[in-house]
């Protein structure tokens, strides 16, 4: 390259996809863009990178001010870095995503967001930006790493049953599971234990609350 070219100014930007189950299906946190480009159209919190802070702390920082949600596990997804992938001009994103549990979230909309909702996966409107493909690539990696860590349990409430968290692992993966096998795995885990409450489901006897021995740790368990 020659030294005479000029370099396009690049600037950084962090985009999360936040997962839940809620009413029994996978749904993603999604923003209504308040400003230009794309205002109107939903897209995935996030924002620029501050030149006095890491992408990770950008991600927690843009996160709380256009959703008000803070304190949840993240975990970097992705570098979109497609040349025209934002008309404002040479834009590179590092995308996260988070699981939370259902309805453990205060969501609002702030700073330059005009409204923030939960969308069902099969069910997201027209994303801005490249942001449908972000989502896209986040639902594989989750699915895949359900297969092969403890991931899932980033979703679950402080108190669970032991349905509960295979209903979880269910709706991610789209496929039933045999209660037996799966909960001879998960307590092979030793990553939960007992709390010693009940909870009552329905017409069957109550069944085990449990909890996390290590909340917002997440293993390896290949």
């Amino acid at each position: 390259m020659s030294s005479s070219t000029k370099r396009k100014p690049i600037s950084v930007t962090t985009d999360i996809v936040i997962f839940s189950i809620i009413a029994d299906a996978l749904n993603v946190l999604l923003i209504e863009r308040g400003g230009e480009p794309f205002k109107g159209k939903w897209a995935l919190p996030g924002g620029f990178v501050d030149g006095d802070e890491s992408v990770a702390d950008g991600a927690a920082r843009e996160l709380e001010e256009e959703t008000g949600v803070r304190n949840v596990y993240l975990e970097q997804l992705y570098t979109f870095g497609a040349v025209d992938r934002d008309p404002r001009g040479r834009v590179i994103t590092v995308a996260y995503y988070a699981l939370v549990p259902s309805g453990g979230l205060n969501v609002r909309a702030a700073s330059d967001a005009r409204d923030a909702s939960w969308y069902r996966i099969d069910g997201l409107p027209e994303l801005a930006f490249d942001h449908g493909e972000i989502v896209a690539t986040a639902h594989a990696r989750l699915i895949a790493k359900l297969g092969y860590s403890t991931i899932a349990f980033q979703m679950m409430p402080q108190e669970f049953t032991l349905s509960q968290l295979q209903r979880v692992y269910e709706v991610i993966g789209g496929e039933a599971l045999d209660k037996r096998n799966f909960r001879k795995s998960i307590l092979a885990l030793e990553m939960i234990e007992e709390t010693g409450n009940l909870r009552s489901e329905g017409a069957h006897r109550p069944a085990k609350l449990f909890r996390l021995r290590e909340p917002g740790q997440v293993r390896i368990v290949r």
